[in-house]
């Protein structure tokens, strides 16, 4: 026990740095050269067809979603649809490299002026977890984009169908006439129909694309009308004014809790305004009592609470309609 004891953290530190680049390293290693199984799932439907499976039961069954070799990575599991949707063009295999040699890069360069600890804390800080808040927010500012413009789409298909217009043209003027994001996710909507697949479909694979609740209710009411029948012009009038209605109450309820969410980013940051304008009228605060053996726990019991208390004021002044 005592040789134990008398083992250098440092050491443990090294051995978990290691053990972390295997797994990434491996984590890697599958993302890029890992076969995806394309060819063996193209053998064994020509098998099935050969079987005399019918084609509509074979469709129904290789259309299930299949998990992907990324879901098994741990923080990087939805990375490609995350990508995808903020209109982010890089292969997801290339960022994740990037990622890890930005990681390395920073665990190496700080190591001897941070530590161990502070120095993987710092890698996967900068090169991790910031990549990851940057893809969220331009994922969420395109995605609000697609919701702004989504009215004045439906109103555009009203106006096409109204006038007598068939569908697939209609959808093809908003190709045409309305701007990105937008603009491109309904020309991609129309190839999907000229080529034979059905609108109920295609529109529900539209709104998997983009991940937004307008457009799944969009689909959900044009998936009704197709099977019910009835007038689509009108539909798609309701939809819109029902969704101009939803964002107004959006951006009303932002408005009213502008306060809030000021007074909550005053006090989340008020314990690091403090600690740095101490430290600069008084150096000495805090260095003559980091040598106490209570002064880690503390800090690190301070830091806990000032980040619950962040999270808990997010939730209070976050609202979803």
């Amino acid at each position: 026990m005592d040789s134990v004891k008398d083992l250098n953290p440092y050491f443990f530190y090294i051995i978990g740095g290691f053990v972390g680049f295997i797994f990434l390293f491996e984590a890697a290693r599958q993302a890029i050269f890992a076969s995806d199984g394309s060819d063996q799932h193209r053998t064994r439907r020509l098998k099935a067809l050969s079987k005399g499976i019918s084609t509509e039961d074979l469709l129904a069954k290789y259309r299930q979603s299949r998990p992907s070799r990324w879901q098994r990575l741990p923080f990087f599991g939805n990375i490609p649809a995350k990508m995808r949707q903020a209109g982010m063009t890089i292969q997801p295999r290339l960022f994740m490299m990037i990622c890890a040699l930005a990681a390395s890069s920073v665990f190496v360069s700080t190591q001897s002026i941070l530590g161990a600890p502070l120095a993987l804390l710092a890698g996967f800080g900068l090169s991790i977890a910031l990549p990851m808040v940057i893809i969220n927010t331009i994922r969420q500012r395109r995605i609000d984009k697609f919701a702004k413009q989504l009215p004045d789409a439906l109103d555009l298909m009203k106006r096409g169908l109204t006038v007598g217009h068939p569908l697939n043209v209609t959808i093809a003027n908003v190709a045409r006439t309305m701007p990105d994001p937008i603009g491109t996710e309904f020309g991609l909507l129309a190839d999907q129909i000229t080529y034979g697949d059905s609108l109920p479909a295609a529109m529900m694979e539209l709104a998997k694309r983009i991940d937004q609740e307008d457009f799944f209710y969009l689909s959900v009411s044009i998936d009704i009308q197709h099977g019910a029948g009835g007038n689509l012009a009108a539909m798609l009038g309701t939809l819109s004014a029902v969704i101009r209605r939803r964002y107004a109450m959006r951006r009303r309820i932002h408005a009213i809790s502008s306060e809030g969410r000021i007074s909550a980013i005053i006090l989340s940051l008020l314990p690091a305004v403090m600690y740095g304008g101490t430290t600069l009228m008084a150096p000495t605060y805090f260095s003559s009592v980091s040598d106490d053996p209570m002064f880690k726990p503390i800090v690190a019991t301070i830091l806990l609470l000032v980040a619950g208390n962040a999270l808990l004021l997010r939730r209070l002044v976050t609202f979803k309609i």
